[in-house]
């Protein structure tokens, strides 16, 4: 079987595997020949799971003879090396937990693999979730398939990378300020942020628990509706899942948005926005309108504060967390003769210097003293940020604008300027400071670049971002955008 496959929709391959014309365990192969060809260019995968692959492949197409299979069974999907999977290493991109193997499986794994989808391997990341390029992973950095000599975002790039290179027909990521959305705009795919709570998070290590949450990555809206239908759902073992029912996501496709109020904030046109991601929004916005939707102006005058507001909270959270990574109960461990000296050495070798530099923060703002005036006060802003967009869907249906300011920058551009750097999330972030839920879906090109544009809404309004996502995307026909590959070895 020709590779050509592997950037058709996963549906379309279940249909084909349905009728028998192909099978799981040649998908597989297909996208593991892919993988060995094309990810030392690219560098999306920290482990390939190989035989495991094969062997549920072959179960999966054990489930198709015997008619028992799902719109997942047998598929190729990865996921982002944060999410804990039984007897599977998983090193959150971290040296602390080079060598860490989960004993128990994470709640979201768990429910892909019952579904019988086919885990081809786990994906490189920022170290802890902890960056908006994909350079902080503690192994090496992902190349973004588009350009090589660009990032593919952060901190999911491996995960975006890998669907948008075909090593995948689909991922799961994190988002904890944006690192679903951004990384799938630079990189051409779609990706979805669900709302806080939606998508259970036992399993997934954690770096900031309010802003955390699970989210799919794929090549189209369809194919993201189908797996978030699998993930979503409320989990006993985690108790910030939401008691509330999930709906269909796949049949809510009606494209249609005839009516629909969709609020573009002016916060989100700035000046510094780059002008081919403004002229690509701006036409996709005017599709959208095509169709019989209306824009509205809007404002959401806390878009600047909720940056800020988001480096008090995050760090903090994250300083709180990775507490408990300390040579002593698992991961790395230092030699020393006192307990101090081995957190200190553990640390020091294990943690690299993005971390440390939140861990710093987060201990600042926590520490006798400053608390009140930076920990408290940031709690504040998050309670106004929320009024914001509760105020904003008081008027509108949704809301629209670019997921990221740029397209992809260039490998080591930002890493010397943290500021530059943590700008990337400026669209992104205060959807996960107010729990809600946002979509990036491809809208165009840019200097030869993807282009993501944004679609919010407001808790649990996952099925409406999809319905405007899924009507854009067939209108506009950038539902598979493909990196015009030029490297890897001859396939």
């Amino acid at each position: 079987m020709t590779e050509g496959i592997l950037h058709r929709s996963f549906l379309d391959l279940h249909e084909l595997m349905a009728r028998r014309e192909i099978s799981s365990v040649d998908v597989t192969r297909a996208t593991l020949e892919r993988v060995q060809r094309l990810d030392p260019d690219v560098g999306a995968y920290l482990l390939v799971t190989e035989e495991q692959a094969l062997a549920q492949a072959v179960e999966a197409d054990r489930a198709y003879a015997e008619d028992r299979a799902n719109a997942l069974t047998g598929i190729p999907f990865a996921l982002k090396d944060i999410i804990s999977t039984l007897g599977i290493r998983t090193t959150c991109g971290s040296r602390i937990l080079e060598n860490y193997v989960p004993v128990y499986q994470g709640q979201v794994a768990g429910r892909l693999l019952e579904s019988g989808a086919v885990l081809i391997g786990k994906t490189n990341m920022d170290e802890f979730a902890m960056g908006s390029s994909t350079e902080h992973s503690g192994f090496f950095p992902t190349r973004n398939p588009w350009d090589r000599d660009r990032v593919p975002g952060g901190s999911s790039g491996g995960s975006a990378a890998a669907v948008s290179a075909g090593m995948a027909a689909f991922a799961l990521g994190t988002d904890t300020g944006g690192s679903i959305r951004q990384p799938a705009s630079l990189c051409g795919v779609v990706g979805l942020k669900p709302t806080y709570g939606r998508v259970s998070r036992y399993g997934l290590v954690a770096f900031a628990s309010s802003l955390d949450q699970i989210g799919p990555i794929a090549r189209s809206v369809p194919e993201v509706a189908a797996v978030l239908g699998v993930i979503a759902g409320h989990d006993p073992h985690d108790s910030t899942t939401l008691r509330a029912e999930v709906p269909d996501y796949r049949a809510g496709l009606t494209g249609e948005v005839r009516g629909l109020r969709i609020g573009v904030p002016k916060e989100y046109f700035p000046d510094t926005l780059e002008s081919g991601v403004a002229a690509a929004v701006s036409q996709g916005l005017a599709s959208l309108e095509s169709l019989g939707a209306h824009l509205v102006d809007i404002s959401l005058p806390m878009t600047d504060a909720a940056l800020s507001c988001y480096y008090i909270v995050a760090p903090s959270e994250a300083m709180s967390n990775l507490a408990r990574y300390d040579g002593v109960r698992y991961g790395l461990r230092e030699q020393a003769a006192d307990v101090w000296t081995l957190f200190d050495r553990t640390r020091e070798r294990g943690f690299g210097a993005e971390v440390k530099r939140r861990i710093l923060v987060g201990a600042y703002a926590l520490s006798k003293g400053y608390y009140e005036a930076y920990y408290v006060k940031a709690l504040e802003v998050r309670a106004l940020v929320q009024r914001d967009f509760e105020a904003a869907f008081q008027q509108v249906d949704v809301i629209a604008g670019p997921t990221s300011p740029t397209t992809a920058f260039r490998l080591g551009e930002r890493l010397d300027d943290p500021l530059s750097m943590y700008l990337a999330d400026a669209f992104t972030l205060p959807a996960n400071m107010a729990g809600i839920c946002g979509v990036s879906v491809p809208c165009g090109l840019a200097g030869g670049l993807p282009v993501g544009l944004q679609i919010l809404g407001p808790k649990l309004g996952e099925q409406t971002i999809l319905r405007v996502a899924d009507a854009y995307e067939r209108s506009a026909g950038f539902n598979v955008l493909v990196p015009p590959l030029t490297f890897g070895a001859p396939a």
